[in-house]
């Protein structure tokens, strides 16, 4: 260490640290993920080496001193059965060890904790279901599965955290998901690994993995006063979406109540369940799933409804267990009324009725 200079010294000790080759494992997924990487260099050297084996000794055995005249070697399907077999065995325990793998990553275990992550040019916004909102930053609890629900606002982004192995593509207009846990609390590197416009080396950010004491006192303190769910109460109330989803005799649309996660049947005959996507979709574009019974006069939110509003909205109906809420949601709306727009002011609120939040 004495014999450089100090100062080149210490360049190479940030380089090494921040440049790392293979970034800390720092999720349980890490190491399976490093395992199934380094077979694939092993085998990778291991013909390397066979291959430059054997290019060195025919070299050296049929060179032109020692066979001026080329010798004639006939086939032989033993060795032309063992160089195709042998590939084919290793070829496939990749493929096979790869799909568990990848059904093992993007299969998420029903108590995750579920987060939205919207990418737009050039950020990341996260969305806690408790209202936590964060730019450019994420903090979780250590030992919890974690699934993000990600979905670009414009173009397509790429969603990437090397020390969890996580790498997800996020896609305008679609639900994508991915699923980690974290192991050890720290700080680590978040990318958007698609080149997505002029500042796409801007969009980064960084993951707080955090013991589950201090994530409960970040959680506590960084509120916003109102979950995902009652921003999307008072958002269902405002574009009056309660006047047709009730139970009432005259309803128009179909009861929300427990609806998700049920088979619904449409129009056509068709059964589909009804999950993320399928809510944002209906939002959007009404008469892609025309519910069975109902006509289809439900008008299009296109352009009237954010990425952030449409995930309240999607996270209030999830939570509908009851013809009651819905109820309270009408009650409260005509009590207090709510103005509603794609790009609010940030002006006071006024005072709430009780059982509304403030949004």
């Amino acid at each position: 260490m004495h014999s450089i200079s100090p100062v080149l010294w210490q360049f190479l000790i940030k380089w090494l640290t921040n440049f790392a080759i293979f970034p800390p494992e720092a999720s349980t997924i890490a190491p399976y993920a490093d395992a199934l990487y380094f077979f694939l260099i092993l085998i990778s050297l291991v013909g390397l080496i066979a291959v430059v084996a054997m290019v060195v000794t025919f070299a050296i055995r049929y060179r032109q001193e020692k066979n001026p005249v080329p010798t004639p070697i006939e086939g032989s399907t033993l060795l032309e059965a063992t160089w195709t077999i042998i590939p084919l065995i290793l070829f496939m325990v990749c493929f096979v060890w790869g799909a568990l793998l990848y059904f093992r990553i993007y299969s998420p275990p029903p108590n995750a904790m579920n987060i939205y992550v919207v990418g737009k040019q050039w950020m990341w916004k996260a969305e806690h279901p408790g209202g936590q909102h964060e730019i450019n930053a994420l903090h979780i609890p250590v030992g919890r599965p974690i699934q993000l629900t990600l979905i670009s606002q414009d173009v397509f982004h790429s969603f990437s955290v090397p020390a969890f192995r996580v790498k997800r593509e996020v896609i305008p207009g679609r639900y994508t998901t991915v699923w980690f846990e974290a192991t050890t609390p720290g700080v680590y590197h978040l990318f958007c690994t698609q080149y997505c416009g002029t500042l796409h080396s801007d969009m980064i950010g960084w993951i707080y993995a955090m013991s589950p004491q201090d994530y409960q006192a970040w959680e506590a303190g960084s509120t916003s006063g109102n979950s995902l769910a009652q921003s999307g109460e008072r958002l269902f109330a405002a574009l009056g979406c309660n006047s047709c989803h009730n139970s009432g005799p005259n309803a128009h649309g179909p009861n929300l109540a427990n609806v998700f996660g049920s088979h619904l049947q449409l129009k056509n005959g068709q059964f589909v369940t009804v999950d993320d996507a399928f809510l944002r979709d209906t939002i959007l574009n009404p008469t892609l799933h025309e519910v069975a019974g109902y006509a289809p006069i439900m008008p299009t939110y296109q352009g009237q409804v954010s990425e952030e509003g449409l995930i309240d909205l999607v996270e209030y109906i999830k939570r509908l267990d009851s013809q009651y809420r819905i109820e309270q949601t009408i009650e409260n709306s005509a009590a207090q009324p709510v103005q509603t727009g794609t790009a609010p002011a940030e002006t006071s609120a006024p005072a709430l009725a009780p059982g509304t939040v403030k949004q």
